[in-house]
């Protein structure tokens, strides 16, 4: 999810995965999978810079979340 300003200054969260593609005719707007098109006021490589740094701070949360301590089973040797 990355934040954007609409032309009248709202701020607006979007999905990140739903960018189909962003163009600037003059005003960048981004197109969404869905087909739903949004004029925003950031230009497109600032969307793709937002993008890519919350893929990164995502990918570390994933990590940390799943890097926690692991329980082995014990074998009945080990149990002994």
């Amino acid at each position: 999810m990355i934040k954007v300003t609409r032309l009248n200054n709202d701020e607006i969260v979007i999905n990140d995965d739903l960018i189909e593609f962003i163009e600037t005719i003059p005003e960048t707007i981004v197109s969404l999978t869905d087909g739903k098109k949004i004029m925003v006021r950031e230009s497109p490589d600032e969307i793709i810079r937002r993008v890519a740094a919350f893929r990164r701070m995502a990918g570390r949360l994933d990590v940390k979340l799943n890097s926690g301590p692991v329980e082995k089973e014990r074998s009945s040797q080990d149990a002994g």
